[in-house]
């Protein structure tokens, strides 16, 4: 894509308030959006919030020096949910990010601008980030691909944090293939240039129940005769991963909420303020609980390539959604911040809103194997 054509397909999509600001860069290669989370030199970085300094950064973070030594360039800075804490990208200060496919309901969150700049024709692809499921969601939302790959894999430094126990960065594409050469240029690691042999595949015992009647169907045309296996249950890993997030990014965040409670959006504050009260005991024991979980997790994929469920409960819901949404939607993206593995988010083969599907692997070639698999195996049911 050239970067003028790129621009001009921001400003024609305007509505869907994909971005907040537009670079001024020129050259030629690869174009890439940035979450606005992310220090560009020369651009602003909001977090999506009025609060940070409106002085341009200073210097690029490592993950855009990385970008420019593979000859990319970079748009722009996508919106997101105000300080990357929540599900659907309605910010109150730089307007709701749309849903390219019905632009009365959500394009997801935290990375929902980064989401519908893929899906709207707006860059090559963009740059996310996850810590309950923020590239995931929107992924899944819009119709995209999205990759948290395993935490650690990326170096978060010059990136607003949310939580630095559980922050991943990752890309969000076209296509898995797209993905798999997108995360090869943040990260330097080598991935799969195809599918792999075929994968074995199962479904977490117990995890999926309760979706809507779009989500429910897709899910039965994916997961049919995929065996079923014991893993960790879904509530632990919930919980101590939401704890960690909580306090994490009420601490960052500590003295603005004491000093300007009116420069955030309603939603974000409550979390804030619910986070403040997370005793240190609480906190310290989810920490430890985390990493026990972690190697549990490891121990319970011997012997499978990847687990496969969907992505959310429910299809993007309106924007005027109540704050009742977060859980169905978080609800089996969050667990795998948990266990910090990799996961790769792709559509499902069906027609109407999106419904994206999870990938979870043990290393990152292998959960980008298994879906580029999946994503062959499922053309021909599209076709």
């Amino acid at each position: 894509m050239e970067l003028e054509k790129a621009r001009r397909r921001i400003l024609e999509r305007a509505d869907l308030n994909a971005f907040i600001s537009v670079s001024s860069e020129e050259g030629s290669g690869t174009v890439v959006a940035v979450k606005d989370l992310v220090d560009v030199a020369g651009m602003v970085t909001t977090a999506g919030g009025v609060i940070l300094p409106r002085e341009p950064a200073v210097e690029d973070a490592p993950v855009i020096r990385r970008l420019r030594q593979e000859g990319c360039v970079i748009v722009g800075k996508t919106n997101l949910h105000e300080f990357a804490y929540g599900v659907t990208s309605v910010n109150p200060h730089y307007g709701a990010v749309r849903n390219p496919h019905d632009v009365e309901r959500v394009a997801g969150g935290s990375s929902g601008g980064s989401a519908v700049a893929v899906a709207a024709g707006m860059c090559d692809w963009a740059v996310g980030t996850d810590t309950g499921g923020s590239i995931r969601i929107p992924a899944s939302f819009c119709g995209v691909v999205g990759f948290k790959p395993a935490f650690g894999s990326i170096d978060t430094s010059g990136v607003v944090p949310l939580s630095t126990s559980l922050d991943t960065l990752g890309p969000l594409a076209s296509d898995v293939m797209s993905a798999a050469r997108a995360y090869t240029m943040m990260s330097g690691e080598a991935m799969p240039q195809g599918p792999m042999r075929q994968p074995r595949l199962a479904v977490p015992a117990g995890w999926v129940a309760d979706l809507d009647e779009e989500t429910s169907r897709a899910w039965q045309l994916v997961s049919a005769g995929l065996p079923e296996v014991e893993f960790i249950k879904r509530e632990p890993l919930y919980k101590f991963s939401l704890t960690v997030l909580q306090a994490e990014a009420s601490a960052y965040h500590r003295r603005w909420v004491a000093e300007s409670p009116e420069k955030y959006g309603a939603d974000v504050l409550g979390h804030l303020r619910r986070g403040l009260e997370i005793l240190a005991v609480d906190y310290l024991e989810a920490l430890a609980a985390l990493r026990e979980l972690r190697a549990e997790a490891a121990r319970a994929m011997d012997g499978i390539d990847a687990l496969v469920l969907p992505a959310s409960a429910i299809v993007a819901p309106s924007i005027s959604a109540s704050i009742e949404v977060r859980e169905p939607i978080t609800r089996y993206t969050r667990p795998f911040n948990a266990t910090g593995q990799p996961v790769v988010t792709l559509p499902a083969p069906v027609r109407g809103m999106p419904v994206g599907i999870q990938v979870v692997g043990r290393t990152n070639s292998g959960a980008m194997g298994a879906a580029a698999w999946l994503e062959q195996e499922w053309k021909q049911l599209s076709g």
